[in-house]
C-alpha cells in the first residue's frame, strides 16, 4: 500500500472483519493503548463493526489525559508569576486545574502561548533573553526526543532562560500496572505504533509472556486498526501470545537508536502519577542531575505542590478501560467539550471527547461495570 486512502479502501476493510468474524469463536476483550487508535476506532465505527464476541476496551494512551492534576497545578502557578512566557501545545490550555485552567491563566494576563514544537519555545528564549521561557512537556515516549533536543540545544548555546517543566510517561510500566489490577479484563493489547517507531518491541515480549497477553503493534488508520485485531484475534484462538509488528512501514525491532540514545542522555526513569490512575513505580521520566538546570518545578520551586482529583469525574476508570465514557453519570450533562471536568472530554485523544464528537450522546450505559460489549447509538 502506497497512499494513505488505500488504508480507508472499504472493500479490504470487508475482508478483514470477515475474517474477524471468522476466526471469533469465544469472547475476547481487547485494549487498544493510543488515545489516537480510539478516536479511529470510535470515529470509523469499528466497534459496531466488529461481532459480539469481540470487544475493544480504551486504555490511557492520551498524554493530554494522563498528565496528573497536581502537575496542571504546578503549570498553572508557573504560568501566573511575572517574567515568565509559559509555552504549551494547545490541547493543554483547557485541561481542567484544581479550580482554573490555562485559557484562564492568559486571560488573566499571563504570557500563555501556543507552540508546535519544543524548539518553537526554545526560540522564544533565544529572542526574550531577559524573559523565563518554560516549555510544558509532556507525553508518551514519542515526543520524549524531540523535548530532550531542545534542552541539549539550550545548553550547547548558553540559554539559561529555558526550562521544561516534565511530566513524560512510559507505556510498558503502565501495560504492566493495568494487567495487574484486580478488575482486569484485558486478554491482549493493540500496541502504539508511533511509540514503538522510536523505542522498538523490546521491552514487550516479556510482558507478553509474563502475562500471556498477545500484543500486536498497531498503525492508527482503520485498516491498520483491523489487522492489528485480527492478528490479535487469531494468537488467542490459537492459545498464542506474542508480540506482532502489524505496522512496519514505521516501526522497526530496534525502534530509532538515535532518537533512545537523546532521551537517556537527557532523562532518566522515576516513578511518576497518572490522572485518575494514581502513581506508577518507572513509569515516567524526569531529567537527569546534568540538565537539572533546566528543571522548571526546580527552579520555580513547584514540586511541593498536591492535589485530589474532583470525585464525580471517573476518567481515571474510563482510562484503566474499566467503564466507557457514557456509563459516567457527569458524561454529556455537567461535563462537556466546553464545561469538561476532567483531561478525557479535553484532549484530541480523549476517549470522552471522542464519543462526544461522534454522536455517542444517546448510547445506553451498560449495567455490568464494563463487562461485555455496549450497545451504542449508530454513527451518523
Amino acid at each position: 500500500m502506497k497512499y494513505i486512502d488505500e488504508f480507508n479502501d472499504p472493500q479490504l476493510a470487508r475482508r478483514l472483519l470477515d475474517e474477524i468474524h471468522a476466526t471469533a469463536t469465544r469472547p475476547w476483550a481487547l485494549m487498544e493503548v493510543c488515545g489516537g487508535q480510539t478516536h479511529s476506532i470510535i470515529r470509523h465505527g469499528i466497534d459496531q463493526l466488529l461481532p459480539e464476541k469481540v470487544e475493544l476496551i480504551h486504555g490511557p494512551g492520551c498524554p493530554v489525559c494522563v498528565t496528573p492534576l497536581e502537575v496542571i497545578d504546578k503549570a498553572l502557578e508557573i504560568a501566573s508569576r511575572p517574567g515568565v512566557i509559559f509555552c504549551s501545545f494547545g490541547d493543554m490550555l483547557r485541561v481542567p486545574g484544581t479550580d482554573r485552567d490555562l485559557f484562564r491563566v492568559k486571560g488573566e494576563g499571563g504570557d500563555v502561548r501556543v507552540v508546535y514544537s519544543p524548539l518553537d519555545a526554545l526560540e522564544l528564549a533565544r529572542c526574550n533573553p531577559d524573559r523565563e521561557v518554560v516549555f510544558f512537556a509532556i507525553g508518551f515516549e514519542t515526543t520524549a526526543p524531540a523535548n530532550a533536543m531542545a534542552v541539549h540545544q539550550a545548553r550547547r548555546l548558553g540559554l539559561s532562560n529555558f526550562s521544561l517543566l516534565v511530566s513524560h510517561v512510559r507505556v510498558p510500566p503502565a501495560v504492566e500496572a493495568i494487567m495487574t489490577a484486580p478488575e482486569c479484563r484485558v486478554q491482549g493489547f493493540l500496541a502504539a505504533g508511533h511509540v514503538c517507531s522510536v523505542m522498538g518491541m523490546a521491552e514487550y515480549p516479556e510482558l507478553a509472556e509474563r502475562f500471556r497477553v498477545p500484543m500486536v503493534v498497531t498503525g492508527f488508520e482503520p485498516l491498520d486498526i483491523l489487522e492489528g485485531i485480527r492478528r490479535a484475534v487469531r494468537q488467542l484462538e490459537r492459545g498464542e501470545h506474542r508480540v506482532e509488528n502489524a505496522y512496519p512501514r514505521a516501526v522497526r525491532e530496534e525502534g530509532n537508536p538515535a532518537a533512545v540514545r537523546m532521551i537517556e542522555e537527557v532523562f532518566e526513569v522515576t516513578g511518576r502519577s497518572w490522572r485518575g490512575i494514581g502513581r506508577i513505580p518507572d513509569s515516567g521520566w524526569r531529567l537527569t542531575a546534568a540538565f537539572r538546570a533546566y528543571d522548571a518545578e526546580h527552579r520555580f520551586d513547584v514540586g511541593g505542590i498536591r492535589t485530589e482529583e474532583p470525585a464525580e469525574c471517573r476518567a481515571g476508570e474510563v482510562l484503566q478501560g474499566l467503564i466507557k465514557p457514557t456509563e459516567c453519570a457527569a458524561f454529556g450533562t455537567t461535563c462537556t467539550p466546553r464545561t469538561p471536568l476532567g483531561a478525557t472530554m479535553v484532549s484530541s485523544e480523549g476517549a470522552c471527547a471522542a464519543y462526544y464528537l461522534y454522536r455517542r450522546m444517546n448510547a445506553p450505559a451498560a449495567q455490568t461495570g464494563g463487562a461485555g460489549k455496549q450497545e451504542v447509538a449508530p454513527v451518523a
